[in-house]
């Protein structure tokens, strides 16, 4: 009896000087605090609003989180904050071997040091294996990032090895490519490029495969001389959600272009091709991205559906630089902050048809992109080498990658030094 009292009391004694059990207890382990927070998905553009993660996930968007029931606050009044950006062309095959290209090869660029500074949570690589090396890749790159990668798989089975192992019809396989499909959720498409030759094997092979794995086709065109026609390609062989790649490209004599150069007008098969539901993707890359072709078809309200960077060793040294500095031309495009957010986050995340990512709904993965917003006088470079001056550019200032902040520009979240300490 006495020992069933003395617990009794002694339980109410520490209720009245700690107060609840549960006055200690925090709901949230981080919080994000007061941003300018945009989410296509949800139709979102609001000031002050708070996002609260708990583990890996998105638990509650809305105003006036309390700041004590988070273990860490951060402050991000003045800021962007949009879901974790989508690169959806990308070459992260990086490896060793000579004669290899951007399939396992010199080119190809590790994701985690060039996709958390800009925004970019998930890479989509367009094509650098096939069935064959696919394994290599995964065991090497997939399984060993942080950045979550995602991948079309080539009709080529030796992937994107450059030369004459891209113009080899025999390696191409409907079959064997769908079946790996199938075998690895991290594969969300098929990948057709630089194939040279007047036949449509390559397209058609992909397209039987994406028929047989339920998935896109990615398409980088051209390469043949005369080019082979757009019309036939967005009309005859692609399907609606099939994916034109290097839309703004200019190298007509080996590619038909969007736009005619004679008139500055778009052809009718560009406007044809986006009524049927073909996607058009900007892909910028080395040698994939004019002024010439984006501007006048900008001004024909002809916008990406997607942005992307083609991101390889070459083209990040070039005019492309990275994902933001790509979404910072269409920015000075007239495109607006929320269409920009769009075109790299919810739309490609519904193209590979992974709508859980590219939003920041409650119960989303916390994949979330902390931007600023700079004016001042920036210098824009195509692929030709051409510039363009604009007046804004976006700018990474931190990134968290399934709850974990894992890039911090100027330290929002880091408490200042004390040389007391």
């Amino acid at each position: 009896m006495f020992k069933t009292y003395f617990f009794k009391y002694t339980v109410v004694i520490l209720t009245l000087l700690c107060g609840s059990p549960h006055v200690f207890s925090q709901e949230y382990d981080l919080l994000l605090k007061g941003g300018t927070v945009i989410d296509p998905k949800n139709k979102i553009e609001r000031k002050t609003l708070d996002i609260a993660i708990k583990n890996d996930t998105i638990v509650a968007v809305k105003t006036n989180i309390n700041t004590s029931s988070a273990k860490k606050t951060v402050d991000l009044k003045g800021y962007y904050v949009s879901p974790g950006i989508i690169d959806l062309h990308t070459h992260n095959f990086y490896g060793t071997k000579e004669n290899h290209y951007l399939s396992d090869g010199f080119l190809a660029l590790p994701p985690d040091g060039f996709t958390f500074r800009n925004g970019v949570t998930t890479v989509v690589d367009a094509g650098s294996p096939g069935w064959k090396n696919f394994e290599t890749f995964k065991n090497n790159v997939i399984d060993h990032s942080e950045t979550r990668v995602l991948s079309f798989l080539n009709i080529v089975g030796e992937g994107m090895r450059g030369g004459v192992w891209e113009q080899d019809l025999q390696d191409m396989n409907a079959k064997m490519t769908a079946l790996t499909i199938q075998q690895h959720p991290e594969l969300v498409g098929i990948k057709v490029a630089h194939y040279s030759g007047a036949e449509w094997t390559p397209i058609q092979r992909a397209v039987e495969a994406g028929e047989i794995a339920d998935v896109p086709v990615m398409i980088d065109f051209g390469g043949h001389q005369p080019p082979l026609s757009l019309t036939r390609l967005f009309m005859e062989e692609l399907r609606p959600g099939d994916i034109f790649t290097h839309m703004y490209a200019n190298l007509s004599s080996v590619r038909m272009t969007i736009l005619d150069p004679t008139t500055g007008k778009l052809y009718n098969y560009a406007t044809k091709g986006r009524e049927k539901g073909i996607i058009f993707d900007v892909g910028h890359g080395g040698g994939s991205f004019a002024f010439a072709q984006a501007i006048p078809a900008i001004d024909e309200d002809f916008f990406p559906d997607t942005i992307s960077t083609d991101l390889h060793a070459e083209s990040m040294n070039g005019g492309m630089k990275d994902m933001l500095n790509v979404m910072s031309k269409f920015l000075n495009l007239n495109m607006s902050l929320e269409q920009v957010i769009n075109a790299s986050t919810w739309k490609p995340a519904q193209v590979i048809h992974h709508e859980e990512l590219g939003n920041l709904s409650e119960g989303s993965i916390a994949d979330i992109a902390v931007l600023s917003l700079l004016d001042g006088e920036f210098g824009f470079i195509d692929s030709s080498g051409k510039k363009m001056m604009g007046a804004k550019k976006l700018q990474c200032e931190m990134t968290v990658r399934a709850g974990k902040i894992v890039y911090d520009l100027n330290g929002l979240a880091s408490p200042e030094w004390d040389s007391n300490l």
